[in-house]
């Protein structure tokens, strides 16, 4: 294909090219030369900035200084405020006028008042124990005691009558004795005889009711123990005998229950009787 010549276009294109270079150049100069004059201005303002930052420094080291002598001093006083409430509370509280003090205070005493009624209270319910207590083991005394009265008279009065039951039967036996032995010294110091007596003026042998001594031995232990009496009892003086019966009476008679023994067998064992062995022997 031929080669075709370059339109107009193109051409105009080419020429605004050109023009821009030049231009660029021209901005670069200019560049330049600002850079130039700021560096200058620069150099001046750092030897204006040192005085300028100096005296800057020195304004505000003095407004510092300013400000911790006022700190200083504002803290002073508010220590000094602070020290004087502090001392104004401790008197009220001294005083009993503080607050903090006063409503703590109340409480504690409400609480004081409660605490004293329920101990009254308390006591009150103690008290009625113990009374009770006291009173029951007063009336349980009381009981016992009766008791225990009853039971004395009782046994009092069951020996003192076994002694009047046996001081009676003593006297029963006393009487028959002092009967017989009225009766013996009448034989004897009368010239009648028994037998010379009529059988109206003669007396019957008196029944013995009194008491016994009864001894639950074999026949020859009971005759032999007999015969010792006997022979302790002839060993005593005669004027001895008789001189007892007359400062005391008859003696307290002994009764002996012997086992019922025939005339024969009486005879033979040595014994003095009148007509019968008796059942029951009377010693003086």
């Amino acid at each position: 294909m031929p080669v075709q010549p370059p339109s107009k276009d193109t051409e105009e294109m080419e020429a605004e090219g050109d023009s821009a270079a030049e231009m660029n150049g021209e901005e670069e100069e200019s560049e330049e030369d600002r850079s130039g004059s700021q560096t200058e201005s620069e150099e001046e303002s750092s030897e204006m900035d040192d005085e300028d930052y100096e005296r800057r420094r020195s304004e505000c080291v003095s407004e510092m200084l300013d400000l911790e002598k006022q700190f200083s001093e504002l803290k002073e006083k508010l220590f000094r405020e602070r020290l004087s409430q502090l001392r104004l509370r401790l008197e009220e509280v001294g005083a009993e006028r503080a607050p903090e003090y006063t409503e703590p205070l109340g409480g504690l005493q409400r609480s004081l008042k409660i605490r004293i009624q329920v101990a009254g209270i308390y006591k009150g319910f103690c008290l009625d124990v113990i009374r009770n207590k006291y009173e029951c083991e007063l009336q349980g005394a009381k009981q016992h005691l009766e008791s225990e009265k009853l039971l004395l008279y009782d046994t009092l009065q069951g020996e003192l009558q076994e002694r009047i039951q046996r001081l009676e039967e003593d006297r029963q036996s006393l009487d028959l004795s002092s009967e017989w032995w009225d009766d013996k010294l009448h034989a004897r110091g009368s010239s009648r005889s028994w037998d010379s007596l009529p059988p109206s003026k003669r007396k019957k042998a008196p029944l013995v009711s009194g008491p016994y001594i009864v001894y639950m031995l074999q026949e020859i232990d009971i005759l032999e123990d007999w015969t010792a009496i006997k022979k302790a009892r002839a060993a005593v003086s005669p004027q001895k005998r008789k001189s007892d019966g007359k400062n005391h009476g008859c003696p307290f008679p002994l009764t002996i229950t012997f086992p019922q023994l025939s005339l024969q067998e009486g005879a033979q064992r040595g014994c003095g009787c009148h007509n019968q062995w008796p059942k029951t022997v009377k010693m003086i």
